[in-house]
């Protein structure tokens, strides 16, 4: 039997299919369904930007509501903006506020070996946050992470089938939300429920121009403000016991940099007590068996975190700045390949 469709009439032999439990019994419906995201993973209390957060709840309550106004509402909000601003985690904790139950796909998903494979996971995937809505009750949405990286156009990139058909796809959803069809025969009564529709990416400029336009994709430039980034930052190291004041001081002492980098301060702080703990239970030679132990009902050694001070976390940023100034000036490209010019 072909699990990927389960006992359905009309693909598996009947002879298979039987009678015993309807001609279109599904045995891993439950299965493929869950393909919806949770947030349990999101413990504790962050801030969101007002106007991202705005940006957010007004195009899916204006999708949800879509058939009571006398407007066109575009199904595709593109957030864009710098790496590393929090585009995605910060959509994810509006989706958690809201009970919104979305389905998260990447651009990882947008091509593949067969053609025309990505266009109908598409399809299948708006299906799905469809049948959230219809049978759970709660809101859904469909989001697309970096999809510039999926479907962009940089240089002298080689253009595929299944990036034109994930384009048309997306296309076609905005033109007819609710009648989206994966391969079977079209009945007046499947109407599939209208579910919006969020990409988030770095540069939409690349993107088909057709697919962004007015009136498909309503476009919002994410760049927080020096206030939003002090919110968020402080939020993030309010349990540490640093005060807003020196938080501010983090903030401005490394400018123009991306919200990411101050989430990576803290976790390079962890470095030296990481270290201390490994030398604490014997080094080196038997850590595998003493990481891997504690699935055996067995705990881990107590790992004592370290005391976040003004001082470490400058530390670790001019560690980070460092880096990021080693990987701009060290080009070793080019002293691999000194024949190709620049």
């Amino acid at each position: 039997m072909n699990i990927a469709v389960g006992a359905r009439a009309g693909v598996v032999d009947d002879v298979f299919a039987g009678d015993f439990l309807g001609k279109d019994s599904d045995i891993v419906f439950d299965y493929r369904q869950k393909v919806t995201r949770s947030f349990d993973y999101l413990q504790g209390d962050y801030y969101i930007a007002p106007l991202f957060m705005d940006k957010v709840v007004c195009h899916i309550v204006k999708n949800y509501i879509a058939h009571l106004l006398n407007a066109k509402v575009p199904l595709i909000l593109g957030i864009w903006g710098g790496k590393g601003q929090g585009k995605s985690f910060q959509t994810e904790l509006i989706f958690q506020a809201m009970g919104v139950e979305p389905i998260i796909m990447s651009a990882g998903e947008l091509e593949s070996e067969r053609a025309g494979e990505p266009g109908k996971l598409i399809r299948e995937r708006y299906r799905a946050a469809s049948q959230v809505v219809q049978n759970k009750g709660k809101m859904s949405c469909l989001m697309i992470n970096d999809i510039d990286a999926g479907l962009g156009r940089f240089g002298n990139t080689q253009m595929t089938v299944n990036n034109q058909i994930v384009v048309g796809t997306l296309m076609n959803l905005s033109d007819n939300p609710t009648r989206v069809s994966i391969g079977q025969d079209w009945r007046e009564s499947d109407v599939t429920k209208r579910i919006p529709v969020i990409f988030t990416g770095n540069d939409f400029s690349t993107i088909y121009a057709p697919l962004i336009r007015d009136g498909r994709m309503e476009k919002f430039y994410w760049q927080p403000t020096h206030e939003d980034i002090v919110n968020i930052v402080n939020r993030m190291y309010e349990k540490d016991g640093i005060s807003r004041k020196e938080v501010v001081h983090v903030v401005d002492t490394f400018p123009n940099q991306a919200l990411d980098f101050y989430g990576a301060l803290r976790s390079r702080t962890y470095d030296r007590s990481i270290l201390k703990w490994v030398e604490d239970n014997g080094g080196i030679e038997d850590l595998g068996k003493k990481l891997l132990k504690w699935r055996k009902d067995e705990k881990l050694p107590v790992f004592t975190p370290p005391k976040q001070t003004l001082e470490a976390l400058l530390e670790s940023g001019y560690s980070l700045l460092k880096e990021q100034q080693l990987i701009m000036e060290t080009k070793l490209s080019k002293e691999y390949m000194k024949n190709i010019d620049d």
